[in-house]
């Protein structure tokens, strides 16, 4: 049985004290464990997805865009990217919670996710501290 695996949630340097290494870096690894995609989902930014475009055109590993983000008084959450309405629609939540907070910070609500349209796929992660 021929297993893929495709990793859902990877930090680049562009999630600021965060992430370590370059989506160059990041795929070249990932290519070298065999693994079948990449997401790079930075914390709520897109920053980094046109180096990682490059990396992952240059490598042949497929690309998944996303982004982490943290809701007020709630859990984290990694939204991934299935089309354009999609992208729009993170682009959209991405512009939102940065521009109800002061520079360099975001604030993201439970209920900016009432009116989303398709196109995102939302992995739920629990607090474990």
């Amino acid at each position: 049985m021929n297993t893929e695996y495709a990793e859902l949630h990877c930090l680049s340097n562009f999630s600021f004290q965060r992430g370590a290494s370059s989506a160059r870096e990041l795929f070249d690894r990932a290519l070298r464990h065999g693994y079948a995609a990449l997401a790079i989902t930075d914390e709520c930014t897109l920053a980094g997805i046109v180096r990682a475009w490059q990396a992952s055109k240059d490598t042949g590993l497929p690309l998944i865009v996303g982004s982490e983000m943290h809701l007020e008084n709630g859990p984290k959450v990694v939204l991934l990217v299935e089309n354009l309405t999609g992208y729009q629609a993170l682009c959209t939540l991405i512009t939102v919670a940065r521009r109800r907070a002061k520079k360099g910070e975001y604030r993201l609500l439970r209920e900016d996710f009432d009116h989303l349209p398709d196109g995102l796929l939302a992995i739920w992660l629990a607090d474990i501290e």
